[in-house]
């Protein structure tokens, strides 16, 4: 059970949605500034992750350095479309329409002859192409590219690597989907966006909770015992989590973990990036 933000019935997962949406936002400005971007190019598929960070992003440093790029695909719902366009009409920030179609098509066209592409193979392949046109939109604007990712993808992988998990920084991915509903209502994004089942229209009727076989209230109450109170699976089961779905969700946790982590590099001198070769994300010049 839920109340109308998504959060469990005792508020476990309760933020200061004041306090968070302070946090985000000096978090957007500080990043940008570190980077010396003059705009934030944002993917926005009219759902409620990339429209949060879209309104985050408009707040942080204004509408007017701010690009959202819309692609389509012919997977891709009208509604979605048609609430992708009522942010930017919200917001007044600068928008492009790029469609994904043609090249996604001669991707798979030009596939070896007989195999096939399944929806999630070719979601996959849309999800890269979309980064590649972010990141091209990026430099073409001397920008950066925010991500859109919240804490429950992030912890299961759902999401392609490479594809919508690579950005620069990205503002909400320590925010629950249940805590990303209750800022978005907060920041007064549109009610429709904020109450439809989340999709990443992979297909028609698609939705992220039919796919995997889970409500987000739920996955969330249980991500946060395993990851946030590090709770053994015994435990978490005693409090009355379906065994079942408590062990799928942390094998999918265990199965993901190549995603959140840069590719291992073979040590073979001195000092290795990444391991004993270290320096902030933004490096003080050098004397």
């Amino acid at each position: 059970m839920s109340d109308d933000t998504g959060r469990a019935p005792h508020d476990e997962l309760a933020i200061d949605p004041e306090m968070v949406a302070a946090m985000c936002r000096a978090f957007i400005t500080s990043h940008v500034a570190s980077t010396g971007a003059e705009r934030v190019v944002l993917g926005l598929s009219g759902g409620i992750d990339s429209a949060l960070v879209a309104y985050l992003t408009a707040a942080a440093i204004g509408a007017d350095r701010l690009t959202v790029v819309l692609m389509p695909t012919a997977s891709s719902s009208p509604s979605s479309k048609a609430d992708a366009e009522a942010i930017v009409s919200d917001l007044g920030c600068q928008s492009e329409l790029i469609s994904i179609e043609a090249p996604l098509a001669a991707l798979i066209a030009n596939l070896p002859a007989g195999e096939s592409v399944t929806p999630v193979r070719r979601g996959n392949m849309a999800a890269r192409l979309r980064m590649t046109t972010l990141y091209d939109r990026s430099a073409l604007h001397r920008g950066v590219v925010v991500g859109t990712g919240n804490k429950s993808e992030i912890l299961i992988g759902y999401s392609t690597i490479f594809g919508d998990a690579a950005s620069a920084f990205n503002p909400i991915g320590d925010l629950y989907k249940t805590q990303v509903r209750e800022l978005s209502r907060h920041l007064g994004v549109p009610t429709q966006i904020i109450e439809k089942a989340p999709s990443a229209d992979l297909w028609p009727g698609q939705t992220d909770e039919g796919e995997g076989g889970f409500d987000y209230p739920t996955l969330d109450r249980v991500l946060y015992r395993i990851v946030d109170r590090r709770l053994p699976l015994e435990d978490v089961i005693a409090e009355g989590f379906d065994r079942d779905f408590v062990e799928r969700v942390s094998e999918m946790i265990r199965r993901s973990e190549f995603k959140r982590q840069m590719p291992p590099i073979a040590k073979v001198g001195g000092r290795s990036s990444g391991s004993d070769y270290l320096y902030p994300r933004r490096r003080p010049k050098l004397d």
